[in-house]
C-alpha cells in the first residue's frame, strides 16, 4: 500500500510470462525513477512500445482527516508516477512512429467516492494527463487510453471478500488493455470502465444551455437562476470530443449576441476612467504607411491558394498571365493591406497593450473602387477607426486605405478581436463598423461545392500570412487545435470565388464589396459548401464544412 519496497510480486509475474513461452525481464524501481523502469525495457527489448500505467495506492480518509504527507505521497505515485514513466518513453515512441498508452484511473476518480478525496484528484487527474497526450502523441501515432477498472488487486484484497475478488480477477480486465495496445487498435483518447468481463465507454455530454445576457444589460445571477432549467437541460445535448468543440460553443454564443448590435460587458467597480481614455487614445492613430507590389506570379500564387484550379476552366482566367482576359482575384485586395495587421504595428498602437498570441480576426470588409491591375505598386494607409469593449475580449476596427498613386483602389476593414482585453467600460458598438446582413429565411438559390486540398494552407501562406498556426503541427496543438487550421481568410477567398463564378461568370468588374464573419476552424482537406441567396444585386452566402 506504498510503504516498504519488495521485489517478489514483480519476479512472479516475470516467471509466469517465461512459463508461457514469454521474454520479460523486472524492474525494482519505484515509479517515481521513471527513467530507470524505461531504461531496463530498453536494455532489454531495444525499444519501447506500450507503457501501462497501473502504479497506484491508498491513503484514505475523510477529507477533514487528510494529511499533507496523506495527500502528496497520492500525488506522487498515482499521478505524478505515471507522468515520470510516460515522459522517460515519450521521445522514444515518438522517433519510432508508434506508441500505445495506457492510463489507469478509477471510478472514484470519475464520480467522486466518500474519504478519498486525495485518490480521487490524482485519478482524475490521470484522465486529463492521458486526453492531453491523446492530442499531441495523435500525429506520430502514439494513442493515449485511460481504463476505469473494478478488479481485484493487492490494493484491494483488504477490502474485498474473496468470492468478489474472483469475480473481478484481473483476467477480466486484461483483454481490453490488450486490444486497446494493439498496433492495428485505432481508439484514442477513450474513457473505459471495465469488471467482471463487462467493457463501457464514457464519453462527455453537454447541454445546449442559454445565453443568459443582452446587449444592453450587465449578466446578473438573477439571469441565471431565471435560466437554470435551460442550462441543466440535457434534451437534445451536444456530445463535445475535443477543446475545439468547447471553444465552437463560446464563439457561438458571442455570434449570436453580437448579431443584436454589440456585446455587453459587465459593469464592474474597478473600471476606471484611465483605463477608457487609454483606449479611446488610440482611436484615429495612423500606422506608418507602407507599400504593397505585386507581380502577376503574385496573383497567381494567391488564386491557387483560394482554390482557382485547372479542374474550372473558367479559372484559367486567375492561374494562367497568358491568358486574354487575365486578372486578379478581387479578394487579393486583402492581401496587399494585411501588411498592417501582421508586420508588428498592432503592438505600437499607443494606449493598447496588445498581446500578438490573443489576436484573432473576427470579421473582414473589403471595397474595391475599381478592378486591380493585373500587376503593381499599392501604397496602403492604416488608421485605428475604433475600439469596442466586448467584455470578453476589444474589438479594433482597423481600415486600410490602398492607393495607386492618388486614386483609391480598394479599401478594407479588419475587425481583430483581442481575447481577454474587454471589461474596460467602453462602447460596445460603432457606426463606423461595417455590419453584416442576415442570410434570408428560405433556401439558398445556388450551393456549390469545393474540397479543400490537403496542402491548402501551405499553399496559401505563400501569399505572405507566416503564421506557423497554419502550417506547424506543434504550435496548432499548443493553440488547441488537433493540427494547423486554415486561415479564415482563405474560407474567404473560396467564397468569394464561389459567388463571382455563379452570379458574375467571374467578371472581376462586377465586384464590388464583401463582409463576412469568421464563426468555426476549417482543416486542410475539408469539403467548403457555400449556400448562396441572390436578392436584386446583393449576394447573400454562408460557408460552411459540408460532412457527407
Amino acid at each position: 500500500m506504498g510503504v516498504g519496497k519488495g521485489s517478489l510480486a514483480a519476479d512472479k509475474v516475470v516467471e509466469e510470462i517465461r512459463r508461457k513461452g514469454g521474454r520479460a525481464v523486472a524492474n525494482y524501481d519505484s515509479v517515481e525513477a521513471g527513467e530507470k523502469v524505461v531504461k531496463t525495457a530498453l536494455d532489454a527489448f531495444g525499444r519501447i512500445d506500450v507503457v501501462i500505467n497501473n502504479a497506484g495506492i491508498l491513503r484514505d480518509r475523510s477529507f477533514g482527516r487528510i494529511s499533507d504527507e496523506d495527500w502528496d505521497i497520492i500525488q506522487r505515485v498515482d499521478l505524478r508516477g505515471s507522468f515520470l514513466v510516460t515522459r522517460a518513453a515519450w521521445d522514444h515512441m515518438k522517433k519510432q512512429k508508434f506508441g500505445r498508452i495506457i492510463m489507469t484511473s478509477s471510478a472514484s476518480g470519475i464520480y467522486g467516492n466518500f474519504g478519498q478525496a486525495n485518490y480521487c484528484a490524482a485519478k482524475l487527474g490521470l484522465l486529463g494527463l492521458s486526453n492531453c497526450l491523446a492530442v499531441e502523441g495523435e500525429k506520430s501515432n502514439i494513442h493515449c487510453n485511460t481504463i476505469a477498472p473494478t478488479a481485484g488487486s493487492r490494493l484491494t484484497q483488504n477490502i474485498l471478500p474473496d468470492d468478489l475478488l474472483e469475480a473481478l480477477k484481473p483476467d477480466y480486465v486484461a483483454p481490453l488493455v490488450l486490444w486497446l495496445c494493439h498496433e492495428s487498435c485505432e481508439e484514442n483518447g477513450g474513457l473505459f470502465e471495465v469488471g467482471a468481463g463487462w467493457i463501457g465507454k464514457l464519453r462527455w455530454e453537454r447541454t445546449l444551455g442559454a445565453i443568459v445576457r443582452q446587449r444592453t444589460q450587465p449578466m446578473t445571477p438573477e439571469a441565471v437562476k431565471a435560466n437554470w432549467t435551460k442550462i441543466c437541460d440535457f434534451d437534445n445535448a451536444t456530445k463535445p470530443q475535443r477543446i475545439q468543440d468547447s471553444i465552437g460553443g463560446i464563439i457561438e454564443a458571442l455570434n449570436k449576441i453580437d448579431s443584436d448590435g454589440g456585446v455587453s460587458a459587465n459593469h464592474t467597480s474597478n473600471v476606471t476612467s484611465t483605463a477608457t481614455s487609454g483606449f479611446a487614445g488610440a482611436i484615429g492613430h495612423k500606422l506608418p504607411p507602407f507599400s504593397s507590389s505585386y507581380t502577376e506570379l503574385d496573383t497567381i500564387m494567391y488564386a491557387l491558394g483560394v482554390g482557382a484550379s485547372i479542374k474550372e476552366p473558367k479559372d484559367l482566367k486567375f492561374i494562367y498571365e497568358g491568358s486574354s482576359d487575365f486578372s486578379c482575384l478581387p479578394t487579393f485586395g486583402v492581401i496587399l493591406a494585411q501588411k498592417s495587421i501582421m508586420g508588428g504595428g498592432l503592438a505600437e498602437i499607443p494606449g493598447l497593450s496588445v498581446n500578438l498570441a490573443k489576436v484573432l480576426l473576427g470579421e473582414q470588409y473589403l471595397e474595391l473602387y475599381k478592378p486591380l491591375p493585373r500587376a503593381g505598386k499599392l501604397k496602403c494607409e492604416a488608421i485605428v477607426a475604433d475600439v469596442l469593449d466586448k467584455g470578453s475580449g476589444l474589438i479594433m476596427l482597423m481600415d486600410v486605405y490602398s492607393y495607386s498613386g492618388e486614386e483609391l483602389i480598394c479599401y478594407n476593414q479588419f475587425s481583430i478581436f483581442v481575447v481577454g482585453a474587454g471589461g474596460f467600460g467602453g462602447k460596445r458598438i460603432s457606426d463606423k463598423a461595417k455590419v453584416a446582413v442576415a442570410i434570408p429565411n428560405r433556401p439558398p438559390d445556388a450551393v456549390l461545392t469545393d474540397t479543400t486540398s490537403l496542402n491548402q494552407a501551405a499553399l496559401y501562406r505563400l501569399s505572405g500570412d507566416w503564421n506557423p498556426l497554419h502550417i506547424d503541427p506543434d504550435f496548432a496543438n499548443l493553440a488547441g487545435f488537433d493540427k494547423p487550421i486554415l486561415r479564415g481568410l482563405c474560407t474567404f477567398g473560396f467564397s468569394a470565388r464561389h459567388v463571382l463564378q455563379q452570379f458574375a461568370d467571374n467578371d472581376v468588374s462586377r465586384f464590388k464589396a464583401i463582409k463576412v464573419r469568421f464563426a468555426k476552424p476549417v482543416y486542410p482537406g475539408q469539403t467548403l459548401q457555400t449556400e448562396m441567396w441572390k436578392e436584386g444585386n446583393r449576394i447573400h452566402f454562408q460557408t460552411k464544412v459540408w460532412i457527407t
